[in-house]
């Protein structure tokens, strides 16, 4: 990883939320607050760079540098709201790729 790069995973779900964890660079990493998740303007104003709606939920203590994200299934990625179509959608979506997975 490049000293001055955010690394962004692929985003992944469970029936209720979808999720994704980013990467901070070191010298990033050294500025945050400890032991607390951050606000929605921290995260932003340390350089991540994601669409509406996400939370950061959880601190890997193992690895504070790692920001674990969550968002409801079905939030509009513009305005950050949950869309109750797109979040039946997802869910259904959800719902036919696990039952796909224990086919196999």
């Amino acid at each position: 990883m490049s000293a001055n790069r955010f690394e962004y995973s692929e985003k992944y779900m469970d029936g209720k939320f979808e999720y994704r964890h980013v990467i901070l660079p070191k010298d990033v990493a050294k500025t945050m607050p400890k032991n607390r998740t951050l606000a929605e303007t921290e995260w932003r104003a340390m350089g991540v760079q994601q669409s509406r709606g996400w939370e950061h939920y959880a601190i890997h203590r193992p690895e504070p540098h790692i920001l674990l994200f969550r968002r409801p299934l079905g939030t509009d990625p513009l305005t950050g709201d949950v869309n109750p179509e797109l979040e039946r959608q997802s869910k259904e979506q959800y719902q036919q790729e696990l039952a796909d997975n224990q086919r196999k």
